[in-house]
């Protein structure tokens, strides 16, 4: 969403001299990919996105929504993710919402959030937060490149001037992504609140596309007040599309606080040039925009003008869009059953054994990451291709709290297992490992189970920790005490089974009460002496 702005006077000296078709490096044929400044497939097949984006990171329990537009023709959604600016969409989230995407055939365009309006608006972070962000939560975009878009940030710098500016920020975001690993093709959005009114994403788009070695960047334009008509929306289009520039108007409404985009001429220009649009937004707006909802209430049934517009009207998705060929029936979608919850073993001071139930899937598991969770952040520690690893190289006296990934041979990714928390030994004590189950589960309570492993030495006590992060409550425990601080639990052995031989097992359980909503398992710290 945007800013009222003013449109500036036509660079047309600076555009003339940008003019020259670029050349883009050779890209391998990784995942969706730009070719000859289109967005095509990894098949080589042309995706030209006609889709509606989504606020879920204001509006997470709206999944529904992901079906809804479908149901409503699009072929992709972009979705509002937050690295902090917000409630911080975590690595297990944004893990969800690709598998939601990929349930219902959508391609995904994710977008950073937190950017919008750099250098105008409060709490704005910069495009190198952007980096930091998806970096945090690469483990659930590794293996996504045929289904994911990665859109570094929304609107990144609003209208006054920053340094570094919007061309050496771009610059640097893309080669630090790049270096980093990710492979997926990127979108950069425009400065100046996305509509790029100073044309400074139009005159510079060939030296950004320049450093990215892999050629696999799409430009980003949003269109509202500052395009209201057609001589404005063909000529910039023109200056992309005339140059072998991808580009797509990833944000544009019917109406606007800063003017009156014509979207009629948007959306034929779009289409005639074969590039990509998506409508803002699905639902949700508010603050004097909330004309600019498909639907009201995300209700499917409550179609807005802007709704009936964009998706039954002139060149809009009931006519316009055509379904990525990577979900064509011969394709498959089906993602891998949850691997069981991890169980750690022969803990040292520098290593540990990890193994889990193992998933199935309809075409064949092919292996497995093995995460470290910390907070919103996941990082691979190891891929085998059995249930069970050896993680080597840890650090003495440390926590780690791991989850499994299950992979198949048609690079769907299984929703993360549950967690294990094992604190690494120091000075030889061996450690101990806790796991939490919920066993049963009614209205307003639940009973769980708790799994206390002994590391390779013989033990005298132990304390398992905890923070409920849901509003659970424990109402009554056994085979340990509970020292309970708000949310905070201290569990200790009772004085029957705190002494436990290397590598022996023990367990207490509990009933307690949660919201009805979420009852979402915590991370567990282990320690023993």
């Amino acid at each position: 969403m945007k800013r009222k702005i003013a449109l500036a006077a036509a660079s047309v000296l600076a555009l003339a001299a940008s003019l020259v078709a670029f050349s883009q490096p050779a890209q391998a044929a990784t995942g969706i990919r730009v070719s000859n400044g289109k967005l095509v497939e990894a098949n080589g097949t042309a995706l030209k996105l006609r889709g509606i984006n989504h606020p879920h990171a204001w509006y997470a329990t709206q999944t529904s929504s992901f079906a809804n537009i479908k149901a409503a023709g699009a072929n992709s959604v972009r979705v509002v993710l937050s690295g902090g600016r917000w409630t911080t969409n975590t690595a297990a989230d944004v893990a969800n919402v690709i598998s939601l995407c990929k349930t219902n055939k959508l391609i995904c365009v994710l977008e950073n959030h937190d950017t919008t309006g750099f250098g105008e608006q409060s709490g704005a972070v910069s495009l190198d937060a952007a980096v930091n962000y998806w970096i945090s939560i690469q483990s659930a975009l590794t293996g996504q490149e045929n289904y994911v878009i990665l859109n570094i940030g929304n609107e990144p710098i609003g209208n006054n001037a920053v340094t570094p500016n919007w061309t050496d920020a771009t610059k640097s975001a893309i080669q630090r992504l790049r270096n980093a690993g990710f492979q997926h093709t990127i979108m950069v959005d425009a400065p100046n609140w996305g509509q790029d009114w100073s044309f400074t994403m139009r005159d510079n788009a060939p030296s950004v596309l320049a450093a990215d070695t892999t050629g696999n960047t799409i430009f980003s334009v949003h269109m509202y007040g500052v395009f209201d008509t057609a001589a404005e929306v063909t000529a910039y289009v023109d200056s992309f599309t005339s140059r072998n520039l991808a580009l797509c108007v990833c944000e544009f409404g019917d109406n606007h606080s800063d003017g009156n985009p014509d979207e009629d001429a948007i959306m034929a220009k779009t289409q005639s040039a074969g590039i990509g649009n998506m409508g803002w937004s699905w639902s949700g707006n508010g603050g004097g925009v909330e004309y600019l909802d498909m639907v009201t209430g995300f209700n499917p049934a409550q179609r807005s003008t802007w709704g009936n517009r964009y998706i039954t009207g002139a060149n809009g998705l009931s006519t316009t869009s055509t379904q990525a060929t990577i979900y064509n029936t011969s394709g498959d979608t089906q993602a891998p059953t949850t691997p069981g919850t991890p169980t750690a073993s022969n803990v040292t001071s520098s290593s540990l054994s990890l193994s889990w139930t193992a998933s199935t899937d309809n075409v064949g598991v092919t292996g497995y990451d093995v995460v470290r969770v910390s907070g919103s952040t996941e990082t691979v520690l190891a891929s085998p291709s059995t249930n069970s690893a050896a993680l080597t190289g840890l650090t003495a006296s440390t926590q780690y709290t791991l989850a499994v990934y299950a992979k198949d041979a048609a690079g769907n990714r299984s929703t993360r297992s549950g967690t294990v928390s094992v604190t690494t030994s120091g000075g030889g004590n061996g450690g101990c490992t806790a796991t939490y189950a919920v066993t049963n589960q009614w209205p307003g309570g639940f009973q769980a189970g708790v799994t206390v492993t002994n590391g390779s030495t013989a033990s005298t006590s132990w304390t398992v920790t905890w923070t409920f992060a849901n509003g659970q409550t424990i109402t009554q425990i056994w085979n340990a005490q509970d020292t309970a601080s708000g949310a905070s639990h201290t569990v200790r052995n009772m004085s029957y089974n705190g002494n436990l031989g290397p590598n022996a097992s023990t367990s207490f359980g509990f009933t307690g009460t949660w919201n009805n909503s979420t009852n979402a398992v915590p991370a567990l710290t282990c320690t023993r002496s």
